[in-house]
């Protein structure tokens, strides 16, 4: 589950995944309006290229129309004066037979466009009229009789009427025919601006405005996500230094609103928390002077008592009870250590508790830290030097092992003693809880380990290990909020 999260393309910090949901927002606004325009666009297209084909084909039908109603010699005359005078909107020939030539392939608008002319013509030669409609690529495109390319004839002849250099759009080609072996060829391009009959789609120039639109709301977006997240940045790290019992100054309230008043809940509740420790650590010295003077002026009356056996019972429920005083300071003490927080090479701590017990083999150290671990040096080494004395206690023999990463730091203590049963590896964390009743000290070693892991944003947990013995670990957080 770690692994996954170190690799997760999810940000873990604020500012990037209000980025990236800013950037998927973007993207998805855009796409959306994009589509509705796209469709807008070619429905309107759509609906301009219908509109302007039955404009043509009524055109081409008027053209038709004319050479029909002029005798058999003058048609040639007509068409030669046409291409002396730089031509007309379409380009005009007649042929003894419809000529052959390459069609483009079938596409929605293209067969509408076809079925229009088609009718338009039908409708005002008449529905016997042989006809063939088709549209060319201008490569494939064939000329007179001997079937000529367009780059083979003059300029002026045609180049004018069906091209649009460099573009190279269809070129619409009507034959008709009009008399015995007469076929009258039309060859015209779509009007303007419906020259191509594939829809459009975005534009380069509309590409690079959705491009800069997203960038310049993602830089407002971090600018003011940062802005805001400030607060929380400071809020985070006067948390760790009250959790760490470091002197903080108040936190200061700016920001918005819901930052406010947030800031001011946490230096309310700081200031509860620092007169909570206060009025504790007065009642604890007060119980501790309290107590001590009673216990003793009760030990000297019980040296007065005759009866020895009297004496001896008395003198045996003052020493629990003088346990029991002295547990309860010890655990007061050893996990209320005021002290700051300071680089700590955890290394040469390690060294400097285990240093005894590494010489004469009962101890094995291995890996290292990577780098100092920012904490409160007195208290780690009580930690570390209650967890060591326990594995040492139980199992005679230990070993340290150190894994080092950036999320943690974590220590290893492994034993070869009987282990804790399963549903008691919590309840030895509890204070003067001992599993064997023959053991010497206030069963708050566990305990206080605990606290001070906790005082460091930590945590210390046990597991009994398969191949026998107990295994405790101590993991210490690296993060530190910038």
């Amino acid at each position: 589950m770690a692994d996954w999260r170190r690799w997760s393309p999810v940000p873990r910090s604020l500012l990037g995944r209000m980025l990236l949901l800013t950037l998927l927002a973007i993207l998805i606004a855009q796409g959306l309006s994009s589509l509705f325009w796209i469709s807008h666009l070619r429905s309107s297209q759509r609906d301009g290229l219908l509109t302007s084909s039955r404009s043509l084909a009524y055109s081409m039908a008027a053209s038709v129309s004319y050479f029909r109603s002029l005798p058999l010699g003058y048609r040639s005359l007509v068409l030669d004066q046409l291409r002396s005078m730089g031509g007309t909107r379409f380009f005009v020939s007649l042929n003894e037979r419809p000529l052959r030539m390459q069609a483009l392939p079938d596409t929605p608008n293209k067969q509408a466009v076809l079925d229009i002319v088609r009718e338009v013509m039908r409708q005002k030669l008449g529905k016997e009229v042989e006809l063939q409609v088709e549209f060319v690529a201008p490569d494939d495109l064939r000329l007179f009789n001997n079937a000529l390319k367009l780059e083979e004839l003059p300029r002026s002849w045609a180049h004018y009427a069906l091209t649009l250099e460099p573009v190279k759009p269809p070129v619409l080609v009507t034959q008709i025919r009009i008399g015995a072996n007469e076929w009258l060829y039309i060859a015209s391009l779509m009007p303007a601006p419906y020259v191509s009959l594939e829809p459009e789609a975005l534009q380069p120039q509309q590409l690079l405005s959705i491009v800069l639109t997203s960038l310049l709301l993602l830089l407002f977006a971090g600018l003011l996500v940062h802005q805001q997240s400030r607060p929380l940045k400071r809020l985070a790290r006067v948390a760790r230094e009250l959790a760490l019992g470091s002197p903080a100054a108040p936190l200061e309230e700016v920001g918005a609103r819901e930052l406010v008043e947030v800031s001011r809940a946490f230096n309310t509740m700081r200031d509860s928390i620092d007169r909570y420790l206060n009025e504790r650590g007065q009642l604890f010295s007060a119980i501790s002077h309290d107590l001590r003077t009673p216990i003793t002026r009760l030990r000297l009356r019980v040296e007065l008592l005759d009866d020895e056996a009297q004496r001896d019972k008395f003198s045996q429920d003052l020493d629990e009870l003088e346990l029991l005083v002295k547990g309860a300071l010890q655990c007061v003490k050893d996990t209320d250590i005021h002290e700051n927080i300071a680089p700590l090479d955890f290394n040469q701590l390690l060294q400097h508790i285990a240093g005894p017990y590494l010489a004469d083999g009962r101890v094995q150290l291995i890996g290292a830290a990577s780098e100092p671990y920012p904490g409160k040096p007195l208290a780690l080494k009580r930690c570390i030097g209650n967890l060591l004395d326990n594995a040492l206690k139980y199992g005679e023999r230990a070993r340290l092992l150190i894994e080092d990463s950036p999320e943690a730091l974590v220590l290893q203590v492994d034993d070869n003693g009987p282990g804790v049963p399963e549903q008691r590896l919590e309840q030895v964390f509890e204070p003067r809880f001992r599993l064997s009743e023959r053991g010497q000290g206030y069963g708050l070693g566990l305990g206080i380990a605990r606290n001070i892991a906790h005082s460091h944003g930590g945590e210390v947990s046990l597991q009994n290990r398969r191949e026998g013995g107990l295994r405790v670990t101590l993991r210490l957080p690296r993060l530190v909020v910038e």
